[in-house]
């Protein structure tokens, strides 16, 4: 398995830093330089991790966790209206964020209003694409057990945010966080910031499962691989968005536009063989200037390899 592991110091010796996440087979998700301070989000080996750690404090440097890199988690409120937003999911978006992980903050089109509360198909799609979502609810048991209905087509990892803790809704969500309803301001005293720690140390615990039950059939190679690749492909390497490509646990977000580049990604080679063959790639449902690649486990990649074999014999 791999972790995520964050260096804040200086650039001295940090060639040194960037030799040695390459000796050890990990990558550098995340490089940023501020005058003669640097950032460096790594993901690394496990079992590397002890010597990686050693160097970063030999340096002079410290070593943050940041569990929650590498991810894209979904944030979504009933709806984009005042009533709803912008508190406290924006709270939660930024408190996922300063823990590594990209948030978005997501509000259905007609969530408002417990009889007449609906989620689209399309929004169950975008939903999905995300490694985890944050479903954000109000102040009245009733209501939020009545709108568990909008999450019951939810396939990733889930976890309800609500004020009264709901009944029979463990089915639905793989936690709850009660006590947080909706607010007028932010989050600001102790007790609140707490409530903000227990729902990104749900959302960790959460993830961390999902990274087991993967580590089971491993993917075929890393998504940080295929990252650093793609970074040299010139579309990419251009793009002006706000990180071009994002990383998921089980592959990543391409923000490029699919139909013009479909042909060229699906054919660059990693490891000896064609992106195409060891990842699903699709458009992504958010964004018709986007990609989804989603890595092959390598379970899939010998099945796909075996029946190919059986076609030529």
């Amino acid at each position: 398995m791999f972790e995520v592991i964050m260096y804040d110091g200086g650039v001295y010796r940090s060639a040194e830093l960037f030799e040695l996440i390459e000796d050890v087979g990990g990558a550098v998700l995340q490089k940023i330089r501020s005058s003669q301070m640097l950032t460096v989000t790594m993901s690394i080996p496990s079992e590397d991790k002890e010597s990686v750690v050693a160097l970063c404090k030999d340096i002079g440097g410290e070593v943050k966790e940041v569990p929650l890199a590498g991810t894209e988690i979904a944030v979504v409120g009933p709806t984009l209206g005042r009533h709803h937003m912008p508190h406290p999911i924006c709270d939660i978006a930024e408190a996922l964020r300063r823990k590594g992980a990209l948030s978005i903050v997501m509000g259905l089109a007609r969530g408002r209003g417990k009889g007449t509360s609906q989620i689209s198909g399309s929004e169950v799609a975008i939903i999905n694409e995300y490694d985890a979502a944050i479903f954000c609810f109000g102040n009245f048991k009733s209501c939020v057990e009545a709108k568990a209905e909008l999450m019951k087509d939810i396939k990733i990892p889930l976890i309800l945010v609500c004020g009264p803790r709901p009944e029979g809704l463990e089915d639905y969500c793989e936690g709850i966080v009660p006590g947080v309803g909706r607010k007028s301001e932010r989050m600001r005293s102790p007790e609140e910031r707490d409530k903000l720690d227990e729902i990104v140390s749900m959302t960790e615990t959460v993830l961390k499962d999902k990274r087991k039950r993967m580590s089971e059939d491993p993917l075929f190679v890393h998504p940080s691989e295929v990252k650093q690749v793609l970074e040299n492909y010139p579309p990419i390497d251009m793009c002006l968005r706000p990180s071009p490509i994002v990383l998921h646990l089980d592959g990543l977000r391409a923000k490029i536009p699919y139909d013009e580049n479909i042909k060229a990604v699906s054919d660059i080679m990693i490891y000896d063989r064609r992106l195409g063959d060891i990842a699903k790639i699709t458009e992504s449902k958010l964004d018709r200037s986007s990609m989804l690649i989603k890595i092959k486990t390598g379970s899939e990649v010998d099945y796909d390899d075996a029946r190919k074999s059986a076609g030529k014999a």
